[in-house]
């Protein structure tokens, strides 16, 4: 006789799993191998009642403790049997109802209303300081015509007889139950006589709406804003709305955390005598000192030039990185003009190359 499964490879997790990643692979497993779902296959069949079993146990802190320490021995008694037929499965139906919710199909009766998801595009410096933004959206809403009910004016609304008004039927499935949406009635609950023209007896109707939605100052790109009851009704409230955001590039700025990073290119002069120059900030211009003898890729630090912390206190930096530009194009006084400095200044001006060709010498002679 094969020895049991191990629990935590039956639901492909580590020892160490949370309880939330225990309950996503089971849910995953069972996803992909309940009966209704593989009808006749005893293969999925036979992996549904041992990721049930594995569930069962490992969603419990007790039952994972005892089953750490002891194995399937743990739930073996002299009675015999399976350590399968020993586990008491009631503790986790709600559980089990709730991950097959989506499997089975259909709504329940009162259930609030889906989520809606959509993606809203800003601008660099809208995610950094702030923004209002209009964004349209598709939902459903009560048909006015009915008010909701679904009915057609004077139509006799009645409990559906094969659920007794509950909009849900519950099945065996083997050793539990579950409830699944009322095929008769669609989950509802009701019969209705003669459904209303303008929605067909849903009770509801698309509409296209636009909502103005806060851009708070410092949210990041793929961050998520929800407002809560904004998105699909149902006849126990209204789901939410997810906002995606999506931050436009930037074509001078670039973001690092809270703050603003930026490359500016100066002149051979400007780097050698020194100079002010304007650097571009989120919040305009701004005058800048260059020191004179400064290197090229050498990185200046404006205090308080970034972005908000956003949930919590002050700003971030704007960190300058001064890049030294090399003219690509000269005209023969100017290449006369530079080979005599060339001359004049010699290596010693130049501490880091002088310093580069020493070690090359040492090296190599």
């Amino acid at each position: 006789m094969a020895p049991p499964p191990d629990y935590y490879e039956v639901l492909g997790v580590s020892r160490s799993a949370t309880s939330d990643e225990i309950k996503k692979a089971f849910r995953r497993v069972a996803m992909e191998s309940h009966p209704d779902r593989n009808p006749g296959d005893a293969a999925a069949e036979a992996r549904f009642k041992e990721a049930s079993e594995a569930f069962a146990v490992l969603s419990d802190d007790e039952k994972r403790r005892r089953y750490d320490r002891m194995g399937h021995s743990a739930f073996q008694s002299a009675g015999g049997g399976t350590p399968y037929e020993r586990i008491d499965f009631s503790s986790f139906g709600e559980i089990l109802e709730g991950l097959f919710g989506d499997i089975l199909g259909g709504r329940r009766k009162g259930r609030v209303g889906g989520d809606i998801e959509v993606e809203v595009t800003v601008s660099f410096e809208e995610s950094a300081l702030g923004a209002e933004k209009t964004i349209a959206i598709e939902r459903r809403q009560s048909c006015s015509t009915c008010a909701g009910s679904g009915a057609a004016e004077g139509s006799r609304v009645s409990p559906c007889a094969a659920c007794q008004g509950r909009g849900e039927v519950r099945l065996q499935r083997g050793f539990f139950s579950v409830s699944r949406p009322c095929t008769s009635c669609g989950g509802t609950g009701r019969r209705i006589e003669k459904p209303c023209p303008t929605c067909a007896g849903d009770g509801s109707v698309p509409s296209s709406e636009e909502l103005r939605v806060v851009v708070p100052a410092g949210v990041e790109d793929g961050s998520v804003r929800t407002l809560k009851g904004a998105g699909e009704r149902g006849q126990a409230g209204a789901g939410d709305l997810h906002v995606v955001i999506r931050v436009a590039p930037h074509p001078l700025f670039q973001r690092d955390g809270a703050d603003v990073r930026v490359d500016v290119p100066i002149s051979f002069p400007q780097a050698v005598l020194g100079a002010q120059i304007d650097v571009p900030t989120l919040e305009g211009k701004v005058k800048m000192r260059i020191p004179a003898g400064t290197q090229s890729g050498k990185v200046f630090r404006l205090r308080g030039k970034g972005i908000p912390v956003l949930g919590g206190y002050g700003k971030g930096d704007q960190l300058v990185k001064v890049v030294v530009e090399v003219p690509d194009k000269i005209n023969k006084t100017q290449r006369k003009l530079i080979e005599e400095l060339a001359a004049e200044m010699g290596e010693d001006v130049h501490p880091q190359r002088k310093g580069f060709l020493d070690k090359l010498r040492e090296l190599f002679e």
